[in-house]
C-alpha cells in the first residue's frame, strides 16, 4: 500500500518560509519522479515543482526563485522549501509520486495571512 504523508502546512505570515515534507512509503523511491501540486480555492490544481530520479527540477513560473524542491532518498522524503510567501500562495499542497503509476497524498493546507 503506497502512502504519501505531507506535513508542514498551517498558517503562515506573508514573507514566511515554511518547509513542506512528504514521507513516502514506496519501494524503489529513488526511481520515482516526486513533486508538489497545489489547489487554491476555486481554482484548478496546478503543478508547483517536481524532481526526477536524476534530480532534475521543474518549477511553475509563479514560484521559480522562491520555492526549492529537494529529495532525500535515504529517508524516502521529498521537501518543498517555500520562501517569501504571499497570500496568493494560499492553497492545499499535494505531494505526488510518479513512475508507471501516479500516487497522491491527501494534501496539507497552507494559509498565508497576517
Amino acid at each position: 500500500q503506497v502512502q504519501l504523508v505531507e506535513s508542514g502546512g498551517g498558517l503562515v505570515q506573508p514573507g514566511g518560509s515554511p518547509r513542506l515534507s512528504c514521507a513516502a512509503s514506496i519501494s524503489m523511491f529513488s526511481l520515482y519522479t516526486m513533486g508538489w501540486y497545489r489547489q487554491a480555492p476555486g481554482k484548478q490544481r496546478e503543478l508547483v515543482a517536481k524532481i526526477t530520479s536524476g534530480r532534475r527540477t521543474t518549477y511553475a513560473a509563479s514560484v521559480k526563485g522562491r520555492f526549492t524542491i529537494s529529495r532525500d532518498n535515504a529517508k524516502n522524503t521529498v521537501y518543498l522549501q517555500m520562501n517569501n510567501l504571499a497570500p496568493e500562495d494560499t492553497a492545499v499542497y499535494y505531494c505526488y509520486a510518479n513512475l508507471s503509476m501516479q500516487f497522491w497524498g491527501q494534501g496539507t493546507l497552507v494559509t498565508i495571512s497576517e
